[in-house]
């Protein structure tokens, strides 16, 4: 079992959901390689979906940017090994305005 392995970077669930997270993270990676990142990402929507309601959203990887809007008490970033994986359940919240976000400014 990898949930002594695993390391929590950022969560909001509770405990229990997050104990979830791990467990089906684990077992997904016992069924798959951790070269199938798109079949571990697919193993573990589909289980969160079934055991919490749909709308879960998981991305398994080793090198990407996020930038999510999700529900509160569902969300959950955290590695396994060389894996980083990001499972959160979506929100259709509002769109931040325009000046909420400013651009970076480039220095010459």
């Amino acid at each position: 079992m990898l949930e002594g392995k695993a390391v929590i970077g950022e969560t909001d669930m509770l405990e229990t959901m997050q104990k979830d997270a791990l467990h089906i993270a684990a077992k997904a990676l016992d069924f798959f390689d951790v070269t199938e990142a798109t079949e571990i990402a697919r193993f573990i929507k589909k289980e969160f979906d079934r055991q919490h309601g749909s709308g879960w959203q998981c991305i398994v990887g080793t090198d990407f940017g996020s930038f999510v809007t999700h529900c509160c008490g569902c969300f959950i970033y955290f590695c396994v090994g060389s894996l980083t994986i990001l499972l959160f359940r979506g929100s259709t919240g509002q769109e931040p305005k325009a000046d909420e976000f400013p651009a970076l400014e480039t220095i010459a």
